[in-house]
């Protein structure tokens, strides 16, 4: 494998709406970011299972298991709890947003509302550390 292949970070998706994975997987991988997507969440936590990412992008309303759901989960496991995890969803609400920080989410982020170019920039911040 070579180095530059070994070097890329590598992001995690679960989004069940194949619009927004699509333009995800696209625009990241032209940055040149290693992407795999998972469709629901049971998908998503059996992928972590074998991989370690540098980033998880979750969405909130997916089918099998919401996002919550998910991120419970995954904080559950002492191997993650360095895992940068962003939250996407069209909830507008608070209390959203509060919950998904009370369960471990990094950030949150509403995805109707936010431009492709935004969250980029979100995921490069995590990313680096910044």
């Amino acid at each position: 494998m070579s180095k530059e292949v070994e070097n890329k970070k590598h992001i995690l998706i679960a989004e069940d709406d194949s619009f927004y994975a699509t333009i995800y997987t696209e625009r990241l991988t032209q940055l040149g970011y290693k992407v795999d997507v998972a469709s629901n969440g049971e998908e998503l936590l059996t992928m972590l299972k074998t991989t370690k990412p540098d980033l998880v992008m979750l969405d909130v309303i997916m089918p099998k298991m919401d996002g919550f759901e998910v991120l419970k989960k995954i904080r559950s496991q002492p191997e993650n709890d360095d895992l940068k995890i962003l939250m996407l969803s069209n909830l507008r609400q608070n209390e959203d947003v509060e919950k998904a920080k009370e369960l471990g989410a990094t950030d949150y982020i509403f995805k109707g509302s936010t431009s492709i170019h935004e969250i980029i920039d979100k995921i490069n911040s995590l990313i680096r550390g910044n």
